[in-house]
């Protein structure tokens, strides 16, 4: 009897034990989510970060839930949901030509003329890619149709249909197909289509009112985080610039995992989509699949950046809105508070290459500076002319290679996205070649 009792004190004990610990597990994530958080923001010097986790049905808002944020490239998917609305409506067709709702728009592989297809621009498989020399985008007073106008008659980098290439060109013609078959500018139709049918109250096309709270977008340089804004452009929007809060977020998390309530009509756009989304790296309508099974997208835009991962088996997602455009380090900072979620290891935060920029030019500087003294200091001529020969070739190689990387031209890498130390390191490595050239000129 005795043994009895004390086998049920023993199992009552491990019960107790048990019981304590769950809270105390659950504590300790959330305890893991935050320090993840805040090792982000140390590594990348990101001054405001917000979260969104959904899991189980519930949902959770780690930082400012109520700020907006521009969603870079989120904004996709709300683009694509507009384009299946009127596919589900029996307006527009996937084998529809773009030509058929932007009359006289054409592009060319070759000397032949193509005629893209709506399915092309929703799979990224129309020929465009990111490459700003070869497909510009809109300037700051272009309307979206001006902008799709421009373009008109550019050669494609392949074939249509017959690989990917992710680019803004795609959806930013979506948007202009979206305007030409609704009658009613992008603005309106994704307000009144999507948005507000949605419940999507804190998700804006454009932000034109002053009673909202939008997070300050800001720029790396030097090691700190400076503010740093720069205007929306219409004829970019449907590609990358909605802007949105982590409230909303949640919401949209939900409405994709199939548990908000919403109205049958769009649970069958919803539906839709995720059906083309079988095997891993298929893209459609603003959504990747990746290799674990879950389902999302990456935004960026030159200062904020976002990502948005979730799964229907798990039942869990998580959207990370920031005001700085780090976006690998965003990307890793989602995925591994997803894997926390879901019971794994974090991992390291990743670096992203304007951080790795950061590191580079600030040391850049430092040496721009320290040459300009040794410039004043050293009188051997040899050794002048040494120095001289190489940072003539680095600031060459710079300027060659950074365009041909990031496929933009180099004043659009420095004025719109590369760290401030960039434009600093360039100007004193500048500043060191007509130091020592003087030198030189003085001791001839």
């Amino acid at each position: 009897m005795k043994k009895v009792k004390a086998l049920f004190l023993i199992i009552l004990a491990v019960a107790v034990l048990i019981t304590a610990a769950y809270p105390a597990y659950a504590f300790d994530k959330d305890i893991l989510i935050s320090d993840y958080v805040e090792e982000f923001s140390l590594k990348t010097k990101c001054s405001a970060v917000s979260v969104a986790i959904v899991q189980d049905g519930g949902s959770e808002l780690i930082g400012d839930a109520d700020g907006l944020y521009q969603i870079g490239s989120l904004t996709k998917a709300f683009t694509g949901l507009g384009i299946q609305k009127l596919i589900g409506g029996g307006i527009i067709n996937e084998d529809d030509k773009v030509s058929k709702w932007l009359p006289g728009f054409t592009a060319y592989y070759g000397s032949d003329p193509f005629d893209i297809t709506i399915e092309q621009l929703l799979t990224h498989t129309s020929g465009y890619t990111n490459k700003e020399v070869d497909y510009p985008s809109a300037q700051d007073d272009m309307t979206l149709m001006e902008w799709a106008d421009s373009i008109n008659g550019r050669r494609l980098s392949f074939e249509p249909g017959t690989r990917y290439a992710y680019s803004n060109v795609n959806y930013n013609l979506l948007g202009a197909v979206i305007e030409s078959a609704s009658g009613r500018s992008y603005k309106e139709y994704m307000e009144t289509e999507v948005l507000l049918p949605l419940g999507l109250n804190n998700t804006y096309v454009e932000v034109l009112s002053e009673n909202v709270s939008i997070i300050p977008g800001s720029r790396l340089g030097y090691r700190h985080s400076f503010a740093y804004e720069i205007p929306v452009v219409p004829g970019k929007i449907p590609a990358g610039y909605f802007y949105s809060n982590a409230k909303d977020m949640a919401r949209w998390l939900q409405i994709w995992m199939g548990i908000a309530d919403i109205s049958d009509e769009y649970k069958d756009l919803v539906n839709r989509v995720k059906e083309n989304l079988g095997d891993s790296a298929d893209y459609y309508s603003g959504w990747e699949i990746f290799e674990s099974g879950t389902i999302g997208h990456s935004g960026g835009t030159p200062n904020y950046s976002s990502r948005i991962v979730f799964s229907d088996k798990r039942q869990i997602g998580v959207c990370v809105l920031t005001n700085m455009n780090v976006a690998a380090s965003t990307d890793s900072l989602c995925d591994g508070i997803y894997t926390l979620c879901d019971g794994g290891n974090s991992g390291n935060i990743q670096m992203d290459v304007w951080t790795v920029f950061d590191m580079i030019f600030t040391f850049v500087t430092v040496v721009g500076i320290l040459l300009i003294a040794f410039s004043i200091c050293i009188k051997k001529r040899s050794a002048l002319i040494v120095t001289e020969l190489v940072l003539i070739i680095l600031l060459i190689a710079i300027c060659v290679m950074i365009p041909m990387i990031f496929g933009a031209e180099l004043g659009t890498i420095i004025i719109t996205w590369a760290p401030y130390s960039f434009i600093g390191g360039l100007l004193m490595l500048c500043a060191a070649i007509i130091s020592i050239a003087i030198k030189l000129w003085i001791i001839k």
